[in-house]
């Protein structure tokens, strides 16, 4: 069976994040002064092949702890779907 998941990936909320500061910061400069607190993170989508979907699901999970994510700074979640 043909799967296919979308993960997030996002900085802890305890860590610093750079990009999302730097444009909450400019947020006002655009116009946007009641937007803040921005974060900005990773979106992946990706295709597999898998016997079940738990079979996929820990497919995905291998992924993101192996490659796709660094649990020590960041977090992730995903949707799977049969495609």
């Amino acid at each position: 069976m043909k799967f296919r998941a979308e993960i997030d990936v996002m900085p802890h909320d305890n860590l610093l994040d750079p990009q999302g500061k730097a444009v909450s910061t400019n947020m006002v400069n655009v116009g946007l002064s009641e937007i803040g607190n921005v974060r900005i993170g990773k979106h992946i989508r990706l295709e597999l092949e898998a016997g079940s979907k738990s079979e996929a699901e820990n497919l995905v999970q291998q992924a993101c702890k192996k490659i796709l994510a660094n649990e020590i700074m960041e977090s992730y979640s995903f949707e799977l779907e049969e495609a």
